[in-house]
């Protein structure tokens, strides 16, 4: 039987045993193996169906197999696919165009993952830095929060707190301040340094937990930056294109990041497409051989963001997530359980924190959500997050309710 014929009749418990011998072991997914996905749901290779309420990270946050996004995929799939950026191509002339009005900046610089568009964001107000503001050769410095997940490349995880991401990685880029998160005080103190050139900061810390910090703080820590003449560099990878309730969570609090970075649901989920978006007076320190990417801007990924971003808008996601969060967090704030000992989020970007009932902790939880039809994972091992696709409509995330409140109490 060649592999082909094997993967047609592969049961989860093969595919997980293929999996585990060929495949890296930096990943310890939940034991399910998924074959398609349509909207909010997804199915095993058995044909099992599930409630997807991770959403790729929010990469799917316009849902699984989108008709428009896959119609525009294959559309310029069968045209082209890739020029390099050593030539034009139309589409990215065109995209170009459209997210930096759609976002409200001068320029784009499009990569590919979220990871690179952090990077990208780093180079770029370095660069800023040393041209702009005065700042004298590799002596710029960027703030960064404890607790933050920007990716996982060599330079990021320096500035890491999570000790799995950095032990047995070093030795680690400098040029880094850690600060707490939402701690204004500290910001205030760490941007009296004249060679700070940027803050680097979730909105919200996804990874952490779905840490919301406090009302106000996104923007005091604006105007904290302006009066320092310090660039607000906003990681949206996770928390954008509506995935709390706004376009952007930054919009929560009136804030315009000086250096926007999003990726994941800007190709809803079918491809890496990532960007870095700012005004003329940052973006133009960079200069043709300075930073680029083979396949940033190609014509199938601009075609494809195009239509992620126009679903988001034509079916109104913004606006759904803020209707269904507060719903969906009140309702999972109902149950009863001494298990859950918060319930956070903004949006449709909702965490539990749970507390460990007789030896079960958060990963036992996430299995039997699977168990019962329903998708998420553990993070930090505590903490589950909550983030399902964002065209969800009420009704059925009334159904995912029932679920994780039979899952918890059954605990009890």
């Amino acid at each position: 039987m060649n592999t082909e014929e094997l993967m047609e009749h592969i049961t989860s418990l093969g595919a997980m045993e293929l999996e585990e011998k060929y495949g890296a072991h930096n990943y310890h997914p939940i034991p399910v193996v998924l074959s398609r996905g349509k909207g909010i749901y997804v199915w095993d290779v058995e044909g099992k169906r599930y409630f997807d309420f991770l959403s790729g990270y929010s990469a799917l946050n316009q849902g699984h197999c989108h008709p428009k996004i896959i119609g525009a995929l294959m559309e310029q799939a069968q045209k082209m696919t890739l020029s390099s950026r050593a030539f034009h191509n139309e589409v990215f002339v065109e995209y170009a165009e459209f997210v930096t009005k759609y976002f409200g900046y001068d320029k784009v610089l499009p990569m590919n993952t979220g990871a690179e568009g952090v990077e990208t964001a780093i180079k770029l107000c370095r660069k800023w830095a040393y041209q702009k503001k005065g700042i004298e050769p590799n002596e710029a410095k960027i703030i960064v929060c404890e607790g933050n997940f920007h990716g996982r490349t060599s330079t990021i995880i320096s500035f890491s707190s999570d000790p799995d991401a950095r032990t047995g990685f070093g030795p680690f880029a400098t040029g880094f301040v850690s600060i707490p998160y939402n701690d204004l005080d500290a910001l205030a103190n760490a941007l009296k340094d004249p060679n700070v050139a940027g803050f680097l900061v979730e909105p919200i810390q996804g990874e952490a937990g779905v840490i919301v910090p406090d009302d106000g703080y996104l923007s005091k820590a604006f105007e904290l930056c302006k009066a320092a003449n310090v660039l607000f560099i906003g990681d949206e990878v996770q928390t954008g294109i509506a995935r709390t309730g706004r376009m952007l969570a930054c919009d929560h609090e009136g804030v315009h990041p000086d250096i926007l970075i999003l990726g994941k649901a800007l190709s809803g989920g079918t491809m890496p497409v990532s960007a870095v978006l700012a005004n003329d007076a940052i973006m133009l320190c960079i200069k043709p051989g300075e930073h680029g990417s083979t396949y940033g801007g190609n014509p199938l990924a601009c075609r494809v963001a195009i239509a992620a971003l126009e679903v988001v808008k034509e079916e109104r996601l913004a606006e759904n997530a803020a209707h269904l969060g507060p719903i969906f967090m009140g309702e999972l704030k109902k149950i009863k359980s001494d298990m859950i000992a918060v319930v956070r989020g903004k949006g449709l970007f909702v965490a539990m924190v749970i507390n460990p009932v007789n030896g079960k902790d958060a990963w036992e939880v996430a299995l039997k959500l699977k168990d019962n039809g329903l998708l998420s994972k553990p993070t930090h091992g505590t903490t589950l997050r909550f983030a399902p696709p964002l065209v969800i409509n009420e009704e059925q995330l009334m159904e995912a309710v029932a679920i994780i409140k039979d899952t918890i109490l059954s605990f009890n």
